[in-house]
């Protein structure tokens, strides 16, 4: 199977928008009573920007 750059990088942009989205789930509960919850949430996003990053990174390995 060949790896096909145009849908990685569609891949990395959900990546994106999902981070996005776990972001503002985790803000939501900064300063409650919940805040490991938000701790949680931005390890998460800590994972998926990580997961962004690498995918990025193949993508332009693959076009270069």
């Amino acid at each position: 199977m060949e790896l096909d750059p145009a849908h990685l990088s569609s891949l990395s942009s959900a990546l994106a928008d999902l981070t996005d989205r776990i972001t503002k789930l985790a803000d939501g509960y900064q300063a409650t009573p919940r805040e490991d919850v938000a701790a949680d949430l931005y390890e998460v996003e800590r994972h998926l920007q990580a997961a962004d990053r690498r995918l990025r990174t193949l993508v332009t390995k693959l076009d270069g």
